[in-house]
């Protein structure tokens, strides 16, 4: 819930991941790396300032986090996200962190988004054509899935196909942390997943070795809620 910066005075992507460092949230290389090279302006609707540091409405009642959240996510998660993993970004919305995802597992991993609204689908995948994040895409190591052609089905569901999972990004607030996200974890995997109603928590899921869960609260967050495509766009 936390603004870092505000205003237009930022015009490159390189700006806004200097000022990620500045403020202390971007800590690890490989994630400054992997910020700079997935242009954030190319996942942001025309129009809009895509180098503050807030979230930004991408239609369908839907929103792209802003970008210390994206930082604080893929810091969490950069341990699961080595060359190789597997990662799965339910609710991925415009497709930047998943692009993100794939830079970071590498051609021999796969990162998957997973998305119940088709025209965002569409938009994620366009957005990921024009990024660094392109080849991936091309060569299949990176995919986004409409999760409402399958019955009854919606995020809560995750996308089993390639489970399990070394990393599970969960892009809208869940009342509570859905069973089948669990599953598809992999021991030793770790989800981040804001929970809650009105208030928020980022909470970080630890699957041991195992097979028991460890659960701890990051900070607290608002997000859109984890809701079916039909009461997405009803609002």
């Amino acid at each position: 819930m936390e603004q870092y910066w505000s205003g237009s005075a930022l015009n490159e992507n390189k700006g806004m991941v200097d000022n990620l460092q500045r403020y202390g949230i971007i800590t690890s290389r490989k994630v400054g790396e992997v910020m700079e090279t997935i242009d954030r302006a190319l996942f942001v609707p025309g129009g809009l300032q895509p180098y503050v540091d807030s979230p930004m409405p991408i239609g369908y009642n839907a929103t792209i986090s802003a970008p210390h959240m994206h930082a604080t996510c893929l810091q969490l998660l950069e341990k699961n996200l080595q060359p190789g993993m597997r990662a799965l970004d339910v609710g991925s919305g415009t497709g930047y962190l998943t692009g993100c995802f794939a830079l970071m597992v590498g051609p021999q991993g796969r990162a998957v988004g997973v998305e119940h609204i088709p025209e965002l689908v569409s938009f994620s995948i366009e957005n990921i054509k024009k990024s660094a994040a392109a080849l991936p895409l091309k060569d299949g190591s990176l995919s986004v899935h409409c999760c409402v052609i399958v019955v009854l089905t919606d995020g809560r569901q995750g996308w089993p196909d390639f489970a399990p999972y070394e990393a599970i990004h969960v892009g809208a607030a869940a009342p509570e942390i859905p069973q089948p996200l669990i599953d598809q974890l992999k021991p030793g995997g770790r989800m981040v997943i804001p929970v809650g109603n009105i208030f928020q928590d980022l909470k970080v899921v630890d699957k041991n070795s195992d097979g028991s869960i460890s659960i701890r609260t990051e900070t607290s967050v608002r997000y859109v809620p984890l809701t079916s495509r039909e009461a997405q766009l009803r609002g």
